[in-house]
């Protein structure tokens, strides 16, 4: 018997098999263009700024941790004042980083990242003061004498050998003293007059003392979207260790809290208003020796990372 091709005069062919005309839609749908991958917001870029004697070397590790974590992040470990130059004025450091990370927030449209340790946190806890138009989503202080420092270290040590603790005010409220930038946030709770008279950068940033810009910076400063704030008991530099969250001594070197501070009570610069707002975050940790901030793994996963957006 004839095919049904042979009858209408074609050639003869066999006809596809039923099990091959139930897979052509699947094989059509594979044959259509992929469709394209949903769409992930980049993340916003990160500027890191170093601390006291540090460069950008130092970062590695964190730059390490943020790449495998947040992949295709853009991070900027600003290679500023390194080493001995990080002992230059702070106002003049804030002039230096100011001019940095302007162009970097410009081409940020949905905000940036600061991670800034130790003494660079004072720094940029400045230029969030003075930058009229910063966009920063979270300030992440590392280990920052954010209320001032007052032990001795071996920093102190190295750079004035002659002097402790209890009488560096002579050095660091004199004017050739605050060409120090470790004497810009030298916080000697038992002169407390002289701090207030002499300091030229932590008075006015804490807004402890009265200037013509003191409503502006402060305007600037609760521009930020998040406060974290890193520290820990045994840090072994910052001293007292809870000045890396607000806290510092009284008269009796007793700390008190942040809460408990005139710069908190009063409002000067913002910090009691972040915290009612719940834009402040306190991430004590125990175990972390100063120098190690920056690069142990599990305090980047517990504190840094989860502010990381």
């Amino acid at each position: 018997m004839k095919s049904c091709g042979s009858m209408l005069g074609l050639p003869g062919r066999r006809l596809p098999s039923a099990e091959f005309l139930l897979l052509l839609p699947f094989l059509l749908l594979l044959l259509l263009p992929a469709a394209p991958a949903p769409h992930r917001a980049a993340y916003k870029p990160v500027i890191v700024v170093h601390g006291l004697f540090d460069s950008s070397y130092s970062f590695r590790h964190l730059l390490e941790y943020i790449n495998e974590t947040h992949p295709g992040t853009a991070v900027t470990v600003l290679d500023l004042f390194d080493g001995r130059e990080s002992l230059r004025p702070l106002w003049e450091q804030v002039q230096g980083f100011r001019e940095a990370v302007a162009p970097i927030m410009a081409k940020a449209l949905q905000g940036v990242h600061l991670i800034c340790y130790s003494q660079g946190g004072l720094v940029c806890r400045a230029l969030l003061s003075v930058m009229d138009e910063h966009n920063v989503d979270s300030f992440i202080s590392l280990s920052s004498p954010q209320m001032g420092q007052y032990g001795d270290t071996n920093y102190l040590k190295w750079l004035f050998p002659t002097s402790m603790r209890s009488n560096l005010y002579r050095i660091c409220y004199s004017p050739w003293g605050q060409e120090f930038s470790i004497c810009n946030y030298w916080h000697d709770p038992h002169h407390d007059d002289l701090y207030l008279n002499a300091s030229s950068f932590l008075a006015l940033i804490n807004g402890e003392r009265d200037h013509p810009n003191a409503t502006v910076w402060r305007k600037n400063f609760l521009r930020l979207g998040r406060l974290v704030l890193i520290g820990g008991p045994d840090d072994g530099v910052i001293t007292p260790w809870q000045s890396s969250f607000f806290g510092f001594y009284d008269a009796n070197e007793t700390v008190l809290e942040m809460e408990k501070q005139l710069v908190y009570l009063r409002d000067s610069f913002g910090l009691k208003t972040l915290l009612a707002r719940g834009s402040i975050v306190r991430c004590p940790m125990a175990g972390i020796s100063h120098t190690a901030w920056h690069s142990n793994r599990t305090l980047y996963e517990t504190c840094i990372e989860p502010w990381l957006s």
